[in-house]
C-alpha cells in the first residue's frame, strides 16, 4: 500500500479515530536512519538539512487496520522510553498532533509539546508524517531487522 501523507487536522483526526487512538496497541518495531554516511574513500556525506527519518510499526487488537506503519521524515526530536520490568507495553491512548510545523506522536493522549520531555512519555516529532496499513505484519516476526 502507498504512503498517505498527513497534512490537515482532519487527516490526523480521521487516522486517530480509525485507529481508536492506538488503544490496545503496541509499538512493535522502530527503524531510524539518516542521510549522513561515510563513502568508500572515507570521505563523509553530510546533508545540510534535517536528515533523520524513522519508521514505526504498530500492531493492535482490532482489525481494519490491525497494523500500521508511521513514517516520520525530517525528525526534529525523539524520546522513546523502554517499558520497565514488570510493566506491560500496551498503549492505552496515543495522540498525533501538529504544533509549530511539527507533527508529534506520543503514547499519552494528554501530551503537550511545549512541556518537553515528560516523565514516562514516549514521543517523536518530525516535519512530515505519513502512514500506511501493514495488516500482513501481525505476529512476532521482525520486519525491519534480522529475525533471530
Amino acid at each position: 500500500m502507498n504512503w498517505i501523507e498527513l497534512k490537515e487536522e482532519s487527516d490526523i483526526k480521521d487516522l486517530l479515530e480509525r485507529l481508536g487512538y492506538f488503544h490496545d496497541g503496541c509499538l512493535k518495531e522502530m527503524h531510524m536512519w539518516t542521510g549522513t554516511y561515510v563513502n568508500e574513500d572515507f570521505s563523509m556525506t553530510v546533508p545540510g538539512e534535517l536528515d533523520t527519518n524513522v519508521k514505526m510499526l504498530f500492531q493492535r487488537q482490532y482489525s481494519n487496520p490491525s497494523a500500521i506503519e508511521l513514517l516520520f521524515e525530517s525528525v526534529t526530536g525523539i524520546h522513546i522510553i523502554p517499558t520497565p520490568e514488570n510493566y506491560d507495553s500496551i498503549i492505552r491512548d496515543a495522540i498525533i498532533l501538529k504544533s509549530d510545523d511539527n507533527f508529534y506522536w506520543a503514547d499519552d493522549y494528554n501530551f503537550q509539546p511545549e512541556k518537553g520531555i515528560e516523565n514516562g512519555v514516549s514521543w517523536i516529532a518530525a516535519k512530515k508524517l505519513k502512514w500506511r496499513e501493514a495488516n500482513d505484519w501481525m505476529g512476532k516476526q521482525n520486519r525491519y531487522g534480522e529475525n533471530e
